[in-house]
């Protein structure tokens, strides 16, 4: 059975670690710690590598590592993090790392999405399955 979990999250830390220009683009490296809110209740701490050019970000990968509360069950999971953005237009996706839940999210499974609002706030979607999970 497919859950569906919405809310928001906010940035509580944002570090960069190291930066690289490069011809035609520079290539960053960031640490992130967030706060969720909503279906999902957590904490988490990202590291993101960046790709920006002269037109701005362009796209990023990373990893999430989360701990608190979905759908009522604790425990914590990761995320693998990848976006991007074509001529404006942005897109950010999450995917649950197959076989990282643990407590009473092991066996998590599924995909999300991610949406910067133009006031910056971001809100997400989670769509997810909880396997061999304790009843």
């Amino acid at each position: 059975m497919t859950n569906h979990a919405t809310g928001t999250f906010d940035i509580t830390g944002w570090n960069e670690l190291a930066t690289e220009e490069r011809e035609g683009a520079t290539v960053g490296r960031i640490l992130i710690t967030k706060a969720f809110h909503g279906d999902l209740e957590a904490t988490s701490t990202t590291e993101i590598l960046t790709v920006a050019t002269a037109a701005g970000p362009v796209a990023y990968v990373g990893i999430e590592h989360l701990d608190g509360t979905l759908g009522g069950r604790k425990g914590t999971f990761v995320l693998q993090h990848s976006a991007g953005s074509d001529d404006g237009a942005q897109w950010m996706r999450w995917q649950i790392v197959p076989t990282s839940g643990t407590g009473e999210l092991s066996g998590l499974r599924g995909e999300g999405r991610i949406e910067r609002r133009e006031d910056g706030s971001h809100v997400f979607t989670l769509d997810y399955e909880l396997r061999d999970s304790p009843e």
